[in-house]
């Protein structure tokens, strides 16, 4: 038996027992989660540094502190999330209880990335334990060092059981897809991903693929043309350009192409220094495969910024390329690095054709002064995300699902979505063996007054809000009635108190007795009802 196979039933095994799914139990396993990040920061810096090049604050910034974030998200809600949540009833079922139950998958297949291979790998990990779940980590062979430090590190801190690292490369991946999952959340390429969802199939187990592609980017002619440029800038070339949600290229008219060059080229020197090469905050390409196949996508593009390199040091230069057009090498597949290719066109109409002629994107980014125009983008092309006058900043809002469509994923995660994505959301009603005169209308003999009533009571919308709301004005007015008996009304008030409410509109209701010695006592109400 691999190893792979007897971590999937080590797993199963804990997970079968019970013991993942009482919520104290999960909030543990987060806060152990928490603890392994703040107290191994520096492990987690170092290792990093030497798969990518990249700063430790860099490292915080753009890998740990939102996955921080994530866990004290989950603590936080999680009783909320894994509540049950009531629906709306029909007239068949109003005096049922009917809710919706999230409930566990079981063991979940966990593959993470080599750009971020910290927050892309445990960020779904948060999920998963939030959930209930078992999950089986698979980090990225190719950020080799982040992948060793968290076999050795991080079973330290969760159950070695329900959650165990496995590591490997394409032949330890394999043989885990054998396995039967519950669910598979992949990172990665397209092309990878049609793999793990063609293996996953194979058992009808349930896929969330974080894919990527060519993310593209608009420029109005219209906007902010150096604020929009310090941003794409920003976005583009942060990790080394190595971000599935980066700015693939950028489309504008021709009569600004030669100031956004200009404007990148002022923000990478603002940025990274006259030599990036020598800056702490520049990362490096992951291996000499990916440097070799970014160089070749540079070829029968103009450089216009940039274009320096060191193999020996995995160092391409933050390089804008010109008098690329839609067949270029460049455009034929997702960058993953730092090159930014312009591409013109006529306008916004042009831009809009041109990229719903090609695959959904992650992302798409468009600048803009025009409400309009942003508005026009988002309803006629579809992405996975649209982000307006900036840059990634989408991915940092735990209320919004990330994920792509199309050839760019599918599934989402992040907050709430994440916890939904890898539970079950069990539909529940609980009916009692009683009123069986109401059910009569669904036995045989099935006549027409048989057929009238059901389409009655399934048809007839019932606004149940409404009818609470209802209720309570009957219960206010019955306490006003009891209030008032006995006692003869006049709509004179010369004793008036202000009785406050918590809810809704204001209104006036004026008792006072005619009879003397009632009249000492006269009161006023003023009452707040909730609007109906």
């Amino acid at each position: 038996m691999s190893r792979e196979q007897l971590a999937v039933q080590r797993a199963r095994k804990s997970f079968q027992t019970g013991k993942s799914k009482p919520l104290e139990y999960r909030i543990h396993q987060l806060k152990s989660l928490l603890r392994f990040i703040t107290e191994r920061r520096r492990d987690i810096a170092d290792a990093v540094k030497k798969d990518l090049g990249k700063s430790a604050n860099g490292t915080e910034l753009f890998e740990t502190l939102g996955l921080e974030g994530e866990i004290k998200l989950a603590i936080e809600k999680l009783a909320e999330w894994a509540a049950p949540r009531p629906v709306e009833k029909n007239l068949l079922t109003i005096t049922d209880e009917v809710y919706v139950q999230p409930e566990p998958l079981g063991v979940v297949l966990i593959i993470g990335a080599w750009n971020y291979p910290w927050s892309v790998t445990l960020q779904p990990l948060v999920a998963a334990i939030a959930a209930g779940n078992a999950a089986i980590i698979k980090p990225s062979e190719v950020s080799s060092n982040s992948s060793k430090v968290m076999e050795e590190l991080l079973p330290q801190y969760l159950d070695k059981d329900l959650f165990p690292v496995v590591t490997g490369g394409v032949s330890e991946t394999q043989e885990l897809l054998k396995q039967k999952f519950d669910h598979v959340f992949y990172t990665g390429s397209s092309t990878v991903g049609r793999i793990v969802m063609e293996a996953a199939a194979r058992h009808l187990t349930p896929v969330t693929l974080e894919l990527g592609g060519k993310s593209p980017c608009y420029i109005d002619k219209n906007c902010d043309i150096s604020m929009a440029c310090r941003r794409i800038t920003w976005g583009k070339f942060v990790n080394c350009g190595q971000t599935c949600i980066a700015p693939d290229f950028v489309l504008c008219e021709p009569s600004i192409q030669s100031r956004v060059v200009e404007e990148i080229k002022k923000c990478i020197k603002e940025f990274y220094t006259e030599n990036p090469e020598t800056f702490e905050d520049y990362g490096r390409i992951i291996n000499q495969h990916h440097f070799k196949r970014l160089m070749g996508l540079m070829e029968g593009s103009t450089v216009a910024v940039g274009g320096g390199s060191d193999e020996s040091q995995c160092y391409i230069a933050p390089t804008v390329l010109q008098d690329v057009t839609g067949e270029s090498k460049v455009m034929k597949e997702e960058i993953f690095g730092p090159l930014l290719p312009i591409i013109t066109v006529s306008g916004v109409d042009e831009a809009i054709q041109f990229i719903n002629e090609r695959e959904k994107p992650l992302v798409l980014y468009v600048f803009s002064n025009d409400n309009k125009l942003i508005k026009r983008v988002i309803a006629e092309t579809s992405s996975g995300a649209l982000l307006a006058n900036d840059c990634l900043v989408h991915f940092t809002v735990s209320a919004l699902p990330f994920g792509g469509v199309g050839n760019s994923g599918m599934g989402c995660y992040h907050g709430l979505h994440g916890f939904n994505q890898l539970s079950h959301l069990r539909s529940c009603l609980i009916k009692q063996l009683n009123m069986e005169a109401f059910n009569n209308m669904r036995y045989p003999p099935h006549t027409d007054k048989k057929l009238g009533w059901a389409r009655f009571f399934l048809l007839k919308q019932l606004n149940v809000g409404r009818l609470r709301r209802m209720a309570l004005l009957a219960a206010l007015a019955g306490l006003a009635a009891f209030v008032v008996q006995d006692s003869r009304i006049s709509w004179r008030c010369w004793d008036e108190r202000k009785i406050a409410n918590d809810t809704g509109r204001s209104v006036w209701v004026e008792v006072c007795t005619e009879d003397r010695k009632a009249r000492q006592s006269c009161f006023c109400i003023w009452r707040n009802i909730q609007q109906l």
